[in-house]
């Protein structure tokens, strides 16, 4: 061990010697929505539109209508094989799904080559947090592994009206952290040193989301 490595393992020992307890944090922010469901909804919408998502609605009779008008004509995308099959439009010649498996392991797990060169994703979400405009995905069957949602340039991510909550601490309650969670906050997007925006550098480029009434 080294002689720096020593000296820092030896302070913090020293410093925990007298067996000090740190002092529980004091939760007095806000825990439950106080706001009715149709402004959380509106509030939610608001937030994405600023962060540059494209905002749709939708009922279950039209949901796959709006998919196909925002797949358009000709495209490849790629689905995870929780998705319901009834939420998505028909294939045609020049419109074509691709089932991933889920996992990584598994004989129809798309590479990450093959993602690449789909032209989009449709998933669905666990929950929405309004007041961040963060949508979760919790890497559920209809959500999919993380790599299908961000290696593709366009996401179109379905959102239940009921999963929306107004708090992130109501965010977190419904989600679990046996399976890994992804938070997405609008289209990928970064800026440089001169404050130049780019989109897609780390993610889909183009998020759409649709509000399931």
């Amino acid at each position: 061990m080294s002689d720096a490595k020593s000296v820092i393992l030896g302070r913090i020992r020293s410093a925990l010697s007298d067996g000090f307890t740190a002092p529980e944090p004091v939760r007095n922010y806000r825990r439950v929505s106080q706001i009715s469901q149709e402004d959380t909804i509106e509030m939610l919408i608001d937030r994405l539109i600023d962060y540059k998502a494209n905002v749709f609605q939708a009922t279950e009779d039209t949901l796959a209508s709006v998919i196909a008008e925002r797949l358009g004509e000709k495209s490849t995308y790629v689905i995870p094989v929780g998705l319901k099959d009834s939420w998505l439009p028909a294939d045609t010649a020049d419109r074509k799904r691709v089932v991933d498996s889920g996992s990584t392991l598994k004989e129809h797990a798309l590479s990450h080559r093959e993602l690449d060169e789909v032209d989009a994703v449709v998933t669905s979400s666990t929950v929405s947090c309004a007041e961040t405009g963060t949508i979760f995905l919790n890497s559920n069957p209809d959500e999919g592994r993380r790599a299908i949602s961000l290696v593709p340039d366009h996401h179109i991510c379905v959102v239940s009206r009921d999963s929306v909550v107004e708090l992130v601490p109501e965010a977190i309650e419904r989600i679990t952290y046996e399976r890994p969670v992804t938070m997405i906050s609008g289209p990928s997007a970064t800026s440089d040193i001169e404050l130049i925006r780019v989109e897609g550098v780390h993610g889909p480029r183009t998020l759409d989301v649709i509000i399931l009434n």
